[in-house]
């Protein structure tokens, strides 16, 4: 019988007093046991914010992000030991491509991200700075820090690994040290996984602990710099957010809870389409995949009226298809539930739902393995005929392979349908019709953390109703919990403090560690294209000489470029029009004659022009006018050992000193 061990303080614990029992969801049998309630838990987060915390803050966010791709492709090098484990979940191959292989890519995402979206420092820049004062030496800019405490993550049976990095892996790019709690019935696969990352070496002392059992009293000693992040059931949620000592402390708590999502068939995808068909698939697909056990899968199905007797023959046809057994055999395209008891409370709720619908697939009195001692069920399908009437169909969920059908009699009926869920993680909308789409946006978005909308012209490449991207934000309000997981860099900062700082501009460069107009240039050093990424420092700056414009330069490039733009090519014309003087110059033109006032033509350190960002034109350049630049180094993010990208911040002004046009310029430097 396999001990499941906790990870704390740097050492595995085995499992001692408290110790609980966990079966195969395939035979019955009683194959590992986990918990330990000696565990000192407040020595556990003493270590992560002692030993963990101050190892991340002082790594950048691209160290950071670098560690996460090792540790994602370590995990997908060993990924069949989590396979071989997860069979036991119930868990079909396929389910562990979505736990297991999920995760891993999660993870490989954010390390992206991380590279990609966030800087090599420690600090976060949450938007531009705001200037506060008349003459722009009284500056605001919003910044991200991590927390200096422990994010405790409590997370759900139903994905082991995928529920346990989705929250893990931000925290980490935050710099914030984690401590994970899995629920016992697959608290196994999830110790595997956190051995993987541990024995991988990738992970700083302290960055990671591992609770296999209860968290004890760790709830009523966390303060304002710890976090709580809980996936599950309602009840559950309610009773972990209303600790005295987490609402006394303003603790950060994010909850991701079960809710009844659903699935509307626009009144443009009927029977014979292309959208019925998908409809008909992602439908099925979403009660069978994990044993119906998915936070997003869908418990309501809405069709229009004329549309019932046919969704649920098609329906009933597909289901009819799914082969429920053993999940390491051949063929079977369903395992089990995660546990009997699991399976009983399925049961419970189905018989709620029976009293206001009628049951058109799923007899269990016929169901092949209904004297197995795993816990394996049927898909079960239900109408219910009058939704409006009912009240159970809209707030009991059967966290199973279960799923009821109900008509509505249009678009507006329809959004009412799924706001009675009284908030859900998604919404899927299946239409062809864009002011369909747009309509259920208006009536429903407010009650869903996510509306996907398929159709033909997405759904080669459509991810599925039930898939979380770690790009687009995981959560809902009411009873989906009010919290928000992923979203990309949004992720991050729930492990971070967003501060307000305000000073000059010389403070807010020194503490962004990014320039900030009207802070100190120098400008006593060479060309700044002759020397290497190395050698630049931020507030490095090259005053160009000036350039007159004249009107046969307008004219020049105008018939050279094809753009014979009346502004610039007649000058009544241009005198009617309240922005100008008269003939001016191309935008496009001034940035060419910058280019030409700044760049050093040698073979030098800069390797490419890789675009440029914030382009604003500010003043017209009429004939005659001069123009010089001022190229600053904002920022430098190196990119690898033989280069790094530089963003200049370029302004243009005229012989008067006057703005005319601002931009950032991206290169890539040797």
């Amino acid at each position: 019988m396999h001990q499941v061990q906790s990870f704390a303080e740097g050492a595995w614990v085995a499992p001692g007093a408290g110790a609980r029992p966990i079966a195969s969801a395939i035979t019955g049998d009683v194959i590992a046991e986990a918990g330990n309630d000696t565990l000192d838990v407040q020595a556990m987060r003493g270590f992560a914010r002692d030993v963990g915390g101050p190892a991340l803050r002082a790594m950048t966010f691209h160290d950071r992000a670098r560690m996460l791709k090792a540790l994602a492709l370590h995990i997908k090098a060993h990924r069949q030991t989590l396979y071989d484990l997860s069979f036991d979940t119930g868990a079909t191959q396929a389910d562990h491509l979505i736990d297991v292989d999920g995760g891993i890519g999660t993870m490989l995402v954010y390390a992206a991200k991380g590279r990609r979206e966030m800087p090599d420092a420690e600090v976060y820049l949450d938007g531009p700075p705001e200037q506060l004062g008349r003459t722009g030496q009284f500056m605001g800019r919003h910044i991200c820090t991590p927390l200096q405490g422990v994010a405790l993550h409590v997370n759900a049976f139903n994905f082991p690994v995928w529920g346990m990095l989705e929250k893990l892996t931000p925290t980490l790019l935050a710099g914030m040290p984690a401590i994970i709690k899995p629920a016992t019935a697959t608290s196994y696969v999830t110790e595997s996984c956190v051995r993987l990352m541990i024995e991988s070496g990738l992970l700083p002392d302290g960055a990671l602990q591992l609770i296999a059992g209860r968290v004890g009293d760790v709830l009523d000693h966390m303060d304002c710099q710890d976090v709580v992040t809980f996936t599950g059931s309602a009840d559950t949620g309610l009773l972990l957010r209303s600790t005295p000592n987490l609402l006394a402390n303003a603790v950060r708590f994010t909850a991701e809870q079960d809710s009844l999502n659903a699935s509307v068939l626009g009144p443009d995808a009927g029977a014979g389409t292309p959208e019925f068909d998908l409809f008909i698939k992602e439908a099925g697909r979403e009660m069978t995949a994990k044993a119906g056990q998915k936070c997003t899968a869908i418990r309501r199905i809405m069709v229009p009226e004329d549309q019932v007797d046919a969704t649920i023959e098609a329906l009933c046809a597909r289901l009819a298809k799914v082969r429920v057994g053993d999940p390491r055999a051949d063929g079977t395209t369903m395992g089990a539930l995660v546990s009997g008891a699991q399976k009983n409370d399925v049961l419970d709720k189905v018989a709620m739902i029976g009293a206001e619908a009628e049951q058109v697939f799923g007899n269990l009195d016929t169901f092949a393995m209904a004297d197995s001692k795993g816990a394996f069920l049927p898909p079960m399908l239900f109408h219910c005929s009058d939704p409006d009437k009912a009240s159970l169909v809209h707030d009991v969920e059967a966290f199973g392979p279960v799923s009821t059908i109900m008509p509505y009699r249009d678009i507006n009926h329809a959004a009412e349908l799924l706001n009675r869920g009284k908030g859900s993680l998604v919404a899927s909308i299946i239409t062809r019709d864009a002011d369909v789409a747009r309509h259920m946006t208006m009536g429903s978005a407010a009650f869903h953390g996510r509306l996907y909308f398929n159709n033909r012209d997405s759904m080669t490449e459509a991810t599925g109703h039930g898939a979380p991207m770690p790009h687009m934000v995981h959560g809902g309000p009411g009873r989906a919990g009010g919290g928000e997981e992923l979203g990309g860099i949004r992720a991050v900062t729930h492990y971070m403090q967003r501060t307000a700082i305000q000073g000059s501009p010389d403070i807010l460069s020194a503490i962004g560690g990014q320039w900030v107009p009207g802070a100190r240039e120098a400008t006593d050093k060479p060309h700044s294209f002759t020397r290497p990424f190395d050698d630049l420092a931020i507030g490095d700056t090259l005053y160009s000489p000036a350039r007159q414009v004249t009107l046969d330069d307008i004219e020049n490039f105008a018939h050279f470029t094809g753009d014979t733009f009346y502004a610039h090519m007649d000058d009544a014309a241009a005198r009617a029009n309240p922005f100008f003087p008269g003939r001016v110059a191309h935008g496009y033109l001034l940035l060419s004659f910058a280019a030409g006032l700044f760049v050093q033509p040698d073979p030098g350190p800069v390797l490419a022009n890789t675009g440029l960002d914030a382009l604003r034109f500010l003043k017209p350049v009429a004939p005659g006018d001069s123009i010089k630049v001022r190229l600053t180094v904002k920022a430098k993010t190196p990119r690898n050992q033989d280069y790094g990208e530089v963003r200049w911040h370029v302004t243009l002004t005229n012989q008067d000193d006057d703005p005319v046009a601002e931009y950032e310029l991206l290169t890539m430097n040797a």
